[in-house]
């Protein structure tokens, strides 16, 4: 017979009667935080960003294939 562990958290949530957390609002949360970061890397390196495209672009066209 198989033993199943039972940690503290399941505890409380059975004694509470509370639902399991929604694992889709979590990956929802975490959607959120992320592209919140790239926004704010997004805002803070801008000029660093704007300079890399413009240097890329402007060794690809003088670039003789």
């Amino acid at each position: 017979m198989k033993r199943k562990i039972v940690t503290c958290r399941t505890v409380l949530r059975r004694c509470a009667g509370l639902v399991p957390v929604n694992r889709q609002g979590m990956e929802m949360v975490q959607v959120a935080i992320l592209v919140a970061i790239a926004v704010t890397l997004g805002l803070v390196f801008k000029s660093q960003i704007g300079d890399f495209v413009d240097n890329t672009f402007s060794s690809l066209s003088n670039a003789k294939f």
